[in-house]
């Protein structure tokens, strides 16, 4: 269905249209020839500017460019427009404006004069979002009007832009994860062979493998070096667990315990990362299948994940035991029995670590953290109040062999890392209880 001829005038135009109607029909009844002749010609201004401006054949291009795509919550980025006139005449005034997303802020916009022949206009402005998520930028809609303003005909173009907003990413020390941890140092082998993967089949000797990786027993019966494929396929593995559950957390917003976790789960996996560690993603609902880098995953997966209905931790708990080294859980409200369930999924030889959220603490009002020696504001860690809430849930994991630090409201991710640093690695025969400070009791 075609637009009407008079749908494009603005309110300039329209006023020109109804001042003309009324000229001429007053001239008519007064018997004004005068008058007749100015009120036509106030009807036809406004209907020669509408046909001129539909008949006008502009041909514009867009390209639109966001500097970084991917940034963390509370970072801004910036858009780049590039528009250009790739037709034939110049193009008349123009107002353009982006759309974007209402959670980014108001929509740019800019007033272009006039952008002739093959002209080029670039634009730019900042986008900035305190809340993590996948935001759909654009199309970029472009309002083409007449010298006298009588017309305004928009036109818009097709192209879209993904802008991903990643939680918070916090540095973290690097003192806690150590080398024997990543899956490396002599004892490895012994390590592997006994919580590694079942495959235990060597391969071909490559330029670039170690000596101490060499299977002799292989290479006797192959005459030509072999190396172990399992040690190389359990070195190096971390596999994280965010518990998303809605009811194992509290809080709404930002402010929240889960958005807490996420933030959590964020930072650790980019840690490990760094590291060179590779890794996967787990939830409650199993774990996140998808190709690429373990960074990309991790960010990509965690800008968008939202709390989930499941109440039970079988899934995540199946998956666990399936993977092989460095396991990470960060859990919002953990009941004994189900940290029973997590702790089986640590094997002997290999390391577990736990962050268990005091999630009570973000119900009530949040307390500023005490400053440190350093000068910088930390927390004092699992206040007694935390500390009751996580300690059926902690007692277990540390009975099984884990390393566990309790984070409340106030506590910096940061400062409850540095605690599993400080913490000594404990091996607890099942049955007796640690306290918080990883004494015996």
């Amino acid at each position: 269905m075609r637009p009407s001829l008079l749908s494009g005038l603005t309110t300039r135009g329209t006023s020109f249209l109804a001042a003309g109607v009324a000229a001429a029909l007053a001239g008519l009844l007064l018997g004004e020839r005068m008058l007749v002749s100015v009120g036509l010609i106030l009807l036809a201004l406004p209907l020669l500017a509408a046909v001129a401006a539909r008949r006008a054949r502009y041909r514009l291009s867009c390209e639109r460019m966001i500097s970084p795509a991917r940034v963390q919550a509370g970072q801004t980025a910036r858009v780049h427009l590039r528009l250009e006139n790739v037709s034939q005449l110049s193009t008349g005034l123009m107002l353009a404006e982006d759309a974007v997303p209402y959670a980014l802020g108001t929509r740019p916009r800019y007033v272009l004069d006039q952008i002739e022949r093959g002209g080029v206009r670039e634009l730019s402005y900042p986008l900035r979002s305190d809340l993590r998520g996948k935001f759909e930028i654009g199309p970029l809609e472009v309002r083409l009007a007449d010298s006298f303003g009588l017309v305004e005909l928009s036109r818009s173009f097709s192209a879209k832009s993904t802008f991903v907003v990643t939680p918070k990413v916090v540095p973290l020390s690097q003192t806690v994860i150590s080398r024997s941890w990543a899956g490396e140092g002599d004892g490895m082998t012994r390590a592997a062979a006994t919580a590694g993967d079942d495959d235990v089949i060597p391969r071909e000797y490559r330029d670039g493998d170690e000596l101490r990786r060499v299977h002799w027993r292989s290479t006797a019966r192959y005459g030509q070096l072999m190396v172990r494929r399992e040690e190389q396929r359990w070195r190096n593995r971390a596999t994280v667990f965010l518990d998303t559950r809605r009811s194992s957390h509290s809080g709404s917003g930002a402010n929240s315990s889960f958005e807490l976790a996420v933030s959590a789960a964020a930072s650790i996996g980019m840690h490990l990362a760094k590291e060179g560690l590779s890794g996967q993603l787990v939830t409650d609902a199993g774990p996140v299948r998808s190709a690429g880098m373990f960074e990309d995953i991790l960010l990509e997966t965690l800008a968008t994940v939202r709390p989930s209905a499941g109440r039970d931790l079988s899934k995540c708990v199946t998956a666990l035991k399936a993977s092989s080294g460095l396991i990470v859980v960060i859990a919002g409200r953990l009941s004994a029995t189900a940290a029973q369930q997590l702790a089986t999924c640590r094997r002997d030889g290999s390391q577990a670590i736990a962050v268990l959220l005091a999630v009570s603490t973000w119900a009530e009002p949040r307390q500023p953290a005490a400053p440190d020696g350093t000068g910088q504001r930390t927390a004092g860690l699992a206040a007694p109040a935390s500390q009751a809430e996580t300690r059926p849930a902690a007692d277990v994991l540390r009975g099984a062999g884990w390393r566990v630090t309790t984070l409340d409201a106030s506590t910096p991710l940061s400062a409850a890392w540095r605690q599993l640093g400080q913490a000594r690695e404990l091996r607890v025969p099942a049955g007796i209880a640690a306290d918080s400070e990883g004494r015996l009791r």
